[in-house]
């Protein structure tokens, strides 16, 4: 009877939603972990996947996926199944705090809503826990290399995802007041199948898809009018148009910007240097 009612009052307390936020690439699936243990948060949201400690729940990752849009929709929780099947196990698991990892305020907010979670209260950005150095030496691992992280253990990955699981890697906090000990977790290197494309077969008309499903998920409202882009050794010079039936200040702008941006590049496995952004109001 105790048990009981304690697992019905627990049930009634509020859930935080951490948001842990960076460009793509940076690092945050790598440091997840070491953020969650700090914050004593026990599920962390990645990627289409949720995660307890250093085992997966639920979910479908989007990191087995082969396609771009393939990858944003298991990311973004976008079927329907996916996105119940994840849902019904918040609702089994005991838990007060999660954390969702996104490459915008705006994906984690978006994550959240669609697994009925509350808005985020905190966000960490990834240049509150890494140097530059880091997430440059991070980011240099990603583009060069195509190399991912899933912040769980190996063999919970190659259980399901064989095919794409690359090595192993660990890394470690060290505890507050706890005699210099350190807690190291270990998390999975993989080799994404998206990232496994090469970089030359991706065409004009697939450019101008990803860039129309980007927009399309970050508000339906707005419409794609040209796409022209140009490739050159940076990576790639955009220069989107669209029309919109709401004006959009220079903030909005930029945020879309860096959503284009980082969509392209985490699951496009193409490189962006700019993007330069024209709207159009229509009446």
């Amino acid at each position: 009877m105790k048990s009981g009612l304690f697992s019905f009052l627990f049930s009634k307390l509020p859930v935080k939603v951490y948001g842990l936020v960076g460009r793509s690439g940076s690092g945050k699936s790598f440091r997840a972990q070491s953020v969650a243990k700090t914050h004593h948060i026990p599920l962390i949201i990645d990627d289409g996947l949720l995660i307890r400690g250093n085992r997966i729940v639920v979910g479908k990752s989007a990191k087995q996926e082969v396609s771009f849009i393939g990858a944003v929709k298991s990311a973004l929780f976008q079927d329907p199944d996916h996105q119940q099947a994840v849902i019904q196990a918040l609702d089994r698991e005991k838990f007060r705090k999660i954390l969702i990892i996104g490459t915008s305020e705006n994906m984690v907010t978006k994550i959240a809503a669609r697994l009925n979670l509350p808005q985020p209260k905190v966000i960490i950005h990834i240049e509150d826990i890494a140097t530059e150095d880091e997430i440059n030496t991070a980011m240099r691992t990603r583009y060069t290399e195509g190399k991912h992280v899933i912040p769980v253990a190996p063999l919970q990955v190659a259980r399901n995802y064989p095919s794409i699981v690359y090595d192993s890697i660990k890394t470690g906090i060290r505890r507050i007041g706890g005699r210099n000990r350190i807690d190291v977790s270990e998390n999975t290197l993989v080799r994404p199948e998206f990232s496994k494309l090469e970089k030359t077969s991706i065409t004009e008309a697939a450019v101008k898809q990803m860039i129309r499903h980007c927009l399309y998920e970050y508000e339906n409202i707005l419409k794609v009018e040209d796409v022209k882009f140009t490739n050159t050794d940076e990576g790639y010079n955009l220069d989107v148009t669209l029309r919109t039936p709401v004006s959009m200040d220079s903030q909005k702008k930029l945020e879309l910007k860096e959503y284009i941006s980082d969509s392209l590049e985490r699951y496009g496995g193409i490189m962006i240097n700019t993007v330069t952004l024209t709207v159009q109001i229509w009446e």
